[in-house]
C-alpha cells in the first residue's frame, strides 16, 4: 500500500509555490507528481513588506497568511485531480509555511522564526491532516531552526558513498556536506545570499522579478573591490551552525554597500551579485568539504546558467551538477523535504540533525493539525 504524502514550499525568493506528491513505501521517495503556482502580485509585495517592520503587522500578516494557504490549498487540489485520488489517500501534508522573520538565538537567549501560515485552514480546505512550524521546537531547544533540508538531503542523496555535498540556491543558499559513511556527522549551514539579491536588484532595474538564465549578469563585468567589499560581511566569517535570511540580505543591505560605487553601470552589480553567490558557496564548500568531488544544485538558482557557470569555474576539481543528475528535479527537492519532515513528525521520528542546526539534541519537529 502506497504511503502518500504532500510536500509545500514557498521559499525566499517568492517566485511560487511548488507541490509535489510523495510515495515512501520504497527506501527511496518517489516523486508521483508535482504542480506550481505563481504567488499573485499583491500577495508577493505583501510578504515582502512583511520582512520589515510596519503599521498593523499581526493584521496584515494573518491576511496575508490566509491568501498564502489558498494557493497551497489550490496546488494540493491540483496534485490531487492529477493523481486521481481522494484527500483520504495523503497521510499528511507538510506546509513550511513563508518565512518573515528569523532571529534564532537573539534578543533574549532563544529568539524566534517565523513563518506565515495557517495549518488550520489548510486543513479546512483540503480534508488532510497538516503538519507545518518545523523550525520552532529546534529554535526553542537552542537550534538555528534552519537549515531543515540536509537530513533529507542525507537520506536522499547521501546513500552514494561519493564524496560529495549538496548546494539548495533559493533566495539564500544553504549547503549540506554529505556524510561519507554512517558514523561521520552531516554538516549543513546557510552560506549566504542565493538568489535574492539578484531577484531584487533585477526587479529594482529591470521590473523583471528574476534574471533568466542570469543573461544579465553575464552580460556585466564582475567588479572585484566591490565584491571583496560584499564578502566583508561579518556572516560570511562566522563559524556554523549559522543560519541567515532577509533579515540580513535585503536590497537595503545592498543599497548601503553602493554609495562609493552610485556611478557602477546595473548590469556590473549584477554580474558582481552572481559572483558574490557563487565565491561564497563556493568558499564554504571549500572550507568545510575540501575533498566533495561532486556538487549537487537545487532550487530555482540551478536553473540559472550563468549561475552554474561561476560555481563550476570556482570550484574546477568538483563536478557541479544539478539534481536532475540525481534523479529529482531542482524545483521538486525542497517540497519533497518538507513531505518527507511532516512523514517523520506523524511517525514521531526526530527531523533536525544536532551536527547541522546545534540544538540541544535531535527533536521531533513540527506542530499536527487533524482534518
Amino acid at each position: 500500500m502506497a504511503e502518500l504524502y504532500i510536500g509545500l514550499m514557498s521559499g525566499t525568493s517568492l517566485d511560487g509555490v511548488d507541490g509535489v506528491l510523495v510515495d515512501f513505501t520504497q527506501p527511496q521517495p518517489r516523486v508521483l507528481g508535482h504542480a506550481s503556482r505563481g504567488i499573485p502580485t499583491e500577495l508577493r509585495n505583501e510578504l515582502l513588506a512583511l520582512n520589515r517592520s510596519g503599521d498593523d503587522e499581526l493584521h496584515r500578516g494573518a491576511l496575508a497568511a490566509n491568501a498564502l494557504v489558498r494557493v497551497y490549498g489550490a496546488i494540493v487540489a491540483d496534485l490531487l485531480q492529477a493523481a486521481a485520488l481522494s484527500p483520504s489517500s495523503v497521510r499528511a501534508i507538510g506546509a513550511h509555511g513563508q518565512t518573515v522573520r528569523h532571529r534564532p538565538g537573539e534578543f533574549d537567549g532563544i529568539g524566534y522564526t517565523l513563518q506565515l501560515n495557517n495549518p488550520a485552514l489548510l486543513a479546512e480546505l483540503t480534508g488532510i491532516d497538516v503538519v507545518a512550524d518545523f523550525r520552532s521546537r529546534d529554535v526553542a531547544a537552542g537550534g538555528q531552526g534552519a537549515p531543515l533540508v540536509p537530513a533529507f538531503h542525507q537520506a536522499t542523496f547521501g546513500a552514494t558513498g561519493e564524496r560529495a555535498a549538496v548546494l539548495n540556491l533559493g533566495g539564500i543558499a544553504n549547503l549540506t556536506v554529505l556524510a561519507a559513511d554512517p558514523v561521520s556527522p552531516v554538516l549543513g549551514f546557510d552560506c549566504g545570499p542565493g538568489n535574492v539579491l539578484l531577484d531584487s536588484w533585477c526587479l529594482r532595474h529591470r521590473g523583471q522579478p528574476y534574471d533568466a538564465d542570469g543573461a544579465w549578469a553575464a552580460s556585466g563585468r564582475v567588479h572585484p573591490t566591490l565584491l571583496t567589499q560584499l564578502l566583508s560581511a561579518p556572516y560570511f566569517a562566522k563559524t556554523p551552525p549559522k543560519s541567515t535570511g532577509r533579515d540580513l540580505f535585503n536590497l537595503d543591505w545592498l543599497l548601503n554597500q553602493l554609495p562609493a560605487w552610485s556611478t557602477l553601470d546595473a548590469a556590473d552589480v549584477q554580474a558582481t551579485l552572481a559572483e558574490l553567490t557563487a565565491r561564497c558557496c563556493a568558499n564554504d564548500l571549500q572550507t568545510h568539504g575540501p575533498d566533495s568531488t561532486l556538487l549537487i544544485v537545487c532550487g530555482g538558482g540551478a536553473l540559472n546558467g550563468h549561475l552554474m557557470r561561476r560555481l563550476q569555474a570556482n570550484l574546477p576539481s568538483c563536478l557541479v551538477a544539478t539534481s536532475d543528475s540525481r534523479g529529482l528535479p531542482p524545483m521538486q527537492v525542497e517540497a519533497a523535504a518538507f513531505a518527507w519532515l511532516a512523514r517523520k513528525t506523524m511517525r514521531r521520528e526526530t527531523g533536525a540533525l544536532q551536527s547541522v542546526t546545534g540544538a540541544r539534541g535531535a527533536r521531533v519537529l513540527g506542530g499536527v493539525y487533524p482534518a
